[in-house]
């Protein structure tokens, strides 16, 4: 594929450095940000080739212009694309699904600061931590906080001018020893501010330190016989060590790292962070991207390891990843574990994108109960080249034994669902004998005859319970019969019964789907379907049969008595064996005095 001349001259100037190119159409729109390692060599290989993905061959065709922007290094080359793709939200590129704001944890910037929880991050100087995607998390968080530190909650713009002026009078918080009164000055903006970097350690996963400060005090307060005071530490230090149990996972040795987990589905990929700090979890957080094209899953994993570690404001020197990485990151080691503690936190961070992924489909089935069952007929419309979706199909099978009581079934399933009040059943008429071709030839003679002259919807899709043989007469009688053109395809099964292989064409050919497969699942239990429904058919009329013939014998019953006796006891084993009074409650003294007579004549010997 040859790009345009002026595209082709931009292409031969490119540098083999490392950069950023963007491609633009021909209404000078960009339309697909890229980054590479050498410019020159990864922009040509769009045009060198022809390329297996349809969608990248659309990218292609639309290309009428490019630009670069040449960068230092290949961490810088991430930096720039993941901030244009934010910006531009070009058409082809994974697209960051992020409409939710999540709360963080502000630290005011005063002389006596406030600790809140936010979804605004107001740049005057104020420290935040987060965000946090849990609100049970940082809600534990605050709480934790508030129980062992007494700091304020009001919204005075507390300084020691406004407070030696007396403007502020302590409140109910004081009262109950929830503050220590800063606003009257009782306590000093030294004294404040150091029980604020605890805090701070606390958020930041550091409580170690904090508890064993306290452990010590708590013990130099019991020796000085200062028992009260010593137990208020105790309250504080057990406060701190129930919150580290809850909050330590790893051994301590993994001291500042963050953890990476990938998954991704057919339309999406997810990524999961888990921040760990001093052998504690102090951030989770996981992003969705909506995949535009064949994206190679290291390349959005390179993108959203820039944006959450901007986002978390991490500067770890550590990053765990579960597959290797094309790109590297400055002054960062990329570690993919294989065992230990490293091992267990990538599992925890993988079990989060994961729980994440299924909340998500979870969530769109709800809002649109139809959405999988349309992205599993989007797929088979896909593997059989459908002009349109096959929202309505209908298998067809016969059941007949050593071919007596031959009959036929029609299965209907819409939108990929059982549509069961559309189900047929057919007694074969006009063919004698075991003759499968010949009956699936009167049935769907008759079923798209009759839809054709009540003029009802025909279905967008057929299959047949059977192989190459079903398709043909079916096409048969629909082209050279009918003439209507219905796309056909087959289900044969292997000797254990089980459905084997799709066929669609003619000649048929054999479709590549592999038993894990949704589709082939699907497509199984459609054929297990008309399967079932014809063979209870059969059995059913089978059953009828049988009692008929019995009863036919019987002088003096006539057709009325008899269907009221198969109506009630299904079978002519339950007849025989009826009660006299059983028998006159159904159909009468006088008609069940014959028939109760007649079998008790034909049970002796």
């Amino acid at each position: 594929m040859h790009p345009p001349e002026t595209l082709e001259n931009q292409i031969n100037t490119l540098p083999d450095k490392p950069g950023v190119y963007q491609y633009f159409n021909a209404n000078n729109e960009i339309i697909y940000v890229g980054k590479a390692k050498n410019l020159k060599k990864r922009v040509s290989s769009y045009f060198n080739k022809i390329h297996d993905s349809i969608k990248t061959n659309i990218l292609i065709k639309n290309i009428y212009s490019l630009k670069y922007i040449v960068v230092g290094s290949e961490e810088d080359a991430l930096l720039l694309e993941n901030n244009l793709i934010k910006q531009y939200q070009p058409r082809y590129n994974v697209l960051l699904k992020d409409g939710k704001t999540y709360p963080s944890i502000c630290i005011t910037n005063e002389p006596f600061p406030r600790i809140f929880k936010t979804r605004n991050i107001i740049k005057n100087g104020s420290q935040y931590f987060g965000p946090y995607s849990s609100n049970f998390t940082i809600n534990s968080i605050l709480d934790i906080i508030h129980q062992l530190f007494p700091i304020r909650t009001c919204r005075f713009p507390l300084t020691n001018e406004t407070i030696n002026a007396g403007k502020y009078k302590v409140c109910l918080q004081y009262h109950i020893h929830k503050c220590k009164g800063a606003c009257e000055g009782k306590e000093s903006e030294t004294d404040y501010k150091r029980t604020i970097e605890q805090i701070r350690q606390i958020i930041l996963g550091n409580a170690n330190e904090i508890s064993k400060t306290l452990y010590e005090q708590m013990k130099q307060l019991a020796s000085e016989y200062k028992f009260e005071e010593a137990h208020l530490l105790k309250q504080k230090y057990e406060l701190i060590e129930n919150y580290k149990s809850k909050s330590i996972i790893a051994n301590s040795i993994v001291e500042n790292t963050d953890v990476f987990a990938y998954d991704e589905n057919e339309n999406s990929a997810f990524v999961n962070i888990l921040r760990i700090y001093k052998g504690a979890i102090i951030q989770g957080y996981t992003i969705e991207y909506k995949k535009r094209m064949d994206e190679a899953k290291d390349e959005i994993l390179s993108l959203a390891i820039i944006e959450l570690r901007e986002r978390l404001h991490s500067n770890s020197k550590e990053i765990v990843v579960p597959f290797k990485l094309e790109y590297q990151f400055k002054d960062t080691t990329l570690v993919i574990p294989q065992r230990g503690d490293r091992k267990k936190l990538l599992d925890l961070s993988m079990q989060n994108v994961r729980q994440y992924k299924l909340d998500k489909l979870k969530q769109s089935e709800k809002l649109n109960p139809d959405q999988h069952s349309i992205q599993l007929l989007k797929k088979l419309q896909e593997v059989l080249h459908l002009k349109k979706l096959p929202l309505t199909i209908e298998c067809f099978d016969n059941s007949n034994i050593s071919g007596t009581d031959a009959v036929a079934a029609c299965v209907v399933f819409k939108k990929a669902k059982p549509a069961k009040k559309e189900y047929r059943k057919y007694t074969i008429k006009t063919v004698v004998g075991p003759n499968d071709y010949a009956s699936m030839k009167e049935v769907v003679r008759r079923r798209y005859t009759r839809m054709i002259n009540e003029e009802t919807p025909l279905p967008d899709l057929i299959i047949s319970d059977g192989g190459i043989g079903q398709m043909e007469v079916i096409r048969q009688v629909l082209e050279e019969e009918l003439q209507i053109n219905i796309p056909i395809a087959g289900l044969s099964k292997d000797n254990k019964h089980q459905t084997r292989e799709l066929l669609f064409g003619f000649p048929p050919k054999v479709i590549g789907l592999k038993p894990s497969d949704q589709l082939f699942k699907f497509l199984a239990s459609v054929q297990n379907e008309v399967h079932r429904f014809a063979i209870a058919f059969h059995l059913e009329k089978r059953s009828k049969t049988q009692i008929n013939s019995e009863l036919d014998s019987i002088h003096g019953i006539g057709e009325k008595t008899k269907n009221d006796l198969i109506k009630h006891f299904k079978s002519i084993k339950r007849i025989k064996s009826a009660q006299l009074q059983t028998l006159v409650e159904v159909v009468g003294s006088k008609r069940a005095s014959i028939i109760y007579e007649y079998f008790k004549t034909d049970l002796k010997p």
